[in-house]
């Protein structure tokens, strides 16, 4: 099955599962990863197609909290695909006894701490945005999700995934997608949907570092540990200080794509013209930028990211996104500063050349 119009480049359903993933999935000799990639791809489809027939933009239609501060709702669909669910805890509300519930619950006010006490941003639309989460997703859902107002979060197969609410850095990187729509909203395909997957990766790693107080040299890199179901061949979704190395010859996901330089990079259609895949390009000159750096990387290259997100057009390139960073490192630290060199070093061993 070609799923590569799944989503639309202007108001796609963001999942943290790429295509790539499922379509590889679905054609596996597993009879049960096989049914629940299939059935992931067409919820997909009808989610994208109910959305477009109904012509909702969810970010326009979630209230603010009542004060601007923190505000979150979880809701259970219980193990249904009809969302939102029940409503089952909200801000300040005692522990449920769902581990599902208290995760998630937890992991969206760390997403909501770090972006305010880092960046000084009132949630995702800097206007106290309310973060509603949808657990229990599905039957054997192997995915999460941001639709434009909400998060989803399927609880796995049990063979490959876990819960999706097990990893905050995951959490992170689909919240971090509403960031992205309210400042510089990247077109969801090709470059600069690559650029909207980095940028969603760079955060939710940034989180996870911030919440756990990991310096940039031996910090973790990756995207989605936590999810995955122990194997030899399989450590992670993705890795920004190794692209294609997360996973390898693994008998149900087979290699990881995601190239680590720009000659090597992906140029057909599928995965909405390579988002997931091409965004190990300018994940890595991020990674060797901060790690050269050094410290913690939400005080350093985080804040030159954040604001150099805000400066980004809808259609931006890798060079261009090469240009901006360098440039507001340049204005953070000053034009012969070695934070300066360390950024353009970081962009050109991926071969992009400022």
């Amino acid at each position: 099955m070609d799923i590569v119009d799944t989503c639309c480049a202007h108001d796609p359903l963001q999942c943290i599962i790429p295509p790539h993933m499922l379509e590889r999935l679905a054609e596996s000799d597993h009879p049960d990863l096989a049914d629940w990639a299939r059935d992931s791809m067409l919820r997909s489809i009808e989610t994208r197609a109910f959305r477009e027939a109904t012509r909702i933009a969810p970010r326009l239609i979630v209230a603010a909290s009542p004060d601007g501060g923190k505000q979150r709702l979880v809701y259970d669909a219980g193990g249904t695909f009809d969302l939102p669910g029940r409503l089952v805890r909200s801000e300040g509300d005692a522990d449920t006894g769902d581990i599902a519930v208290r995760e998630a619950y937890r992991h969206t006010g760390s997403v909501w701490d770090f972006f305010d006490k880092v960046f000084g941003r009132r949630s995702l639309d800097d206007r106290g945005m309310t973060l509603v989460s949808v657990v229990h997703v599905g039957r054997n859902y192997s995915n999460a999700f941001w639709d434009g107002s909400r998060m989803g979060f399927g609880d796995g197969d049990g063979i490959l995934f876990r819960r999706f609410t097990r990893s905050i850095e995951v959490v992170g990187h689909e919240l971090a997608h509403g960031v992205i729509t309210f400042s510089s909203d990247l077109r969801y395909y090709g470059e600069s949907g690559a650029l909207n997957e980095h940028f969603g990766d760079v955060f939710g790693v940034l989180v996870r570092q911030w919440k756990r107080r990991q310096e940039a040299r031996g910090g973790d890199w990756t995207i989605g540990r936590e999810l995955m179901v122990k194997a030899p061949t399989r450590r992670a979704l993705r890795d920004l200080a190794a692209p294609g190395t997360a996973y390898r010859d693994d008998p149900f996901l087979g290699d990881d794509p995601q190239p680590a330089h720009w000659d090597d990079r992906y140029r057909g259609d599928a995965d909405n013209g390579g988002v997931h895949i091409n965004s190990g390009i300018p994940n890595l000159a991020c990674y060797r930028a901060a790690v050269e750096i050094g410290g913690y990387a939400w005080e350093t290259l985080g804040e030159v990211w954040y604001q150099a997100l805000h400066l980004l057009k809808p259609d931006c390139r890798f060079q261009d996104c090469a240009e901006i960073t360098e440039q507001e490192t340049a204005r953070h630290y000053g034009v012969r500063s070695r934070e300066v060199n360390s950024v353009r070093r970081g962009w050109r061993a991926v071969g992009i050349v400022v």
